[in-house]
């Protein structure tokens, strides 16, 4: 019987964190469990920070919060913790640790909040004896078995604002405006706002793509008299033959994904600029799609996750991830999240083995974007 559980955030933050955590709250004091929170994530459970989370107090006025209030780490992967000593680093298997930690603590179950990581790392502790249920964060929406994910739908409203603004500047000083959204391997945000802010061309991961097919789209519309464009790229995106834009590398050890992305959306605005003859401004809108508050859409979607991953956990069924199947909250296994990734400590990084969710050429999305002339760059 469950009487104590622990919440984890991790990865980048979203809007629509604490919103996951209030609900796992009241969900767990409505059924008498008491519920801390882990101090950053897979940090806080090597260090064994937490503190007590209720809604008189710690848990209280935090639905409209953005960010998560018991933080969250980045690349802190446990099987392969990175680790100063002497003056040297060194990364060790950190995860018996953790699961010493877990059990000594008391926490009958470990909720993870976050991406194909996070939920990676989850199943890998899951196979060590722990309870674990996860519920899917990620602002890119790529996050398997689950149509959505808390947090995208806030970075897609902030995104499609973007493109609002810039259309107006675009049109009046005849400009090709670009704007540079997240979406590392898959390009929900950049579809999605594409369609939203009526942008003229989208450019994706999942289609690398030819340049002059976007330069054709915008000496179209400037024989229709419009001599300016709005063009919305994922960071992600390639162009055919070529190679993703990388601005650098971290090290943080194996398995997690030490690439730093940045200057897709310059390199398009540049190419663009040089062969439409129109002059070209890039924005990046970086981490304004992560901060904030979140959107009615995400509060909800949180909360429901949140209270679904606390009514998992009352009915004993663990190692499993929330998810939302054609409107309907279920669950299924960490192991058909994971898919072919089955090393145990290794994280993620869009391998051959990794089972993120990528926009398919079927989707509805890709369709209506096509429908309405929208240039994908193929």
């Amino acid at each position: 019987m469950i009487k104590k559980v622990a919440i984890l955030a991790n990865g980048g933050d979203v809007s629509g964190f604490n919103a996951v955590i209030r609900a796992i709250v009241k969900t767990a004091e409505k059924n008498n469990v008491e519920c801390y929170g882990i101090i950053e994530g897979y940090r806080g459970l090597v260090n064994n920070e937490y503190i007590k989370l209720d809604t008189a107090n710690t848990a209280s006025g935090i639905l409209p919060k953005g960010g998560s209030i018991i933080g969250s780490s980045t690349n802190s992967n446990v099987f392969h913790y990175k680790v100063e000593e002497n003056g040297k680093v060194e990364y060790k298997d950190l995860s018996d640790k953790c699961v010493q930690n877990i059990k000594e603590n008391g926490f009958d179950c470990i909720f993870t909040l976050g991406g194909d990581g996070t939920q990676k790392s989850a199943r890998d502790l899951s196979l060590k004896g722990i309870n674990v249920i996860g519920v899917p964060k990620t602002i890119d929406n790529d996050v398997a078995c689950t149509d959505i994910t808390f947090g995208y739908n806030t970075a897609v409203s902030v995104a499609t604002e973007a493109l609002d603004r810039l259309h107006t500047t675009g049109e009046t000083h005849h400009r090709i405006m670009v704007l540079e959204v997240m979406g590392r391997y898959a390009g929900w945000i950049a579809l999605e706002s594409a369609i939203a802010g009526g942008a003229d061309i989208a450019l994706i991961p999942e289609i690398p793509y030819n340049i002059e097919s976007a330069v054709e789209k915008i000496k179209h519309r400037i024989s229709q008299g419009k001599r300016f464009s709005v063009v919305v790229v994922a960071e992600g995106a390639m162009p055919k033959g070529g190679e993703i834009s990388v601005e650098g590398t971290r090290d943080n050890g194996k398995g997690v994904d030490n690439t730093k992305l940045g200057g897709a959306g310059a390199s398009v605005a540049k190419e663009l600029e040089n062969l439409t003859g129109l002059e070209a401004r890039s924005t990046t809108l970086g981490y304004m799609q992560r901060g904030g508050t979140p959107t009615a859409f995400d509060r909800v979607l949180s909360t429901k996750y949140g209270a679904k991953a606390m009514e998992l956990a009352i009915e004993g069924k663990f190692g499993v991830l929330a998810v939302l199947k054609n409107g309907v909250l279920d669950s299924v296994s960490l192991e058909e999240v994971v898919g072919d990734n089955k090393i145990v400590g290794a994280v993620s990084g869009n391998t051959k083995e990794s089972n993120i969710r990528k926009v398919t050429m079927e989707h509805d999305l890709v369709k209506t974007a096509r429908n309405i002339g929208i240039c994908l760059g193929d």
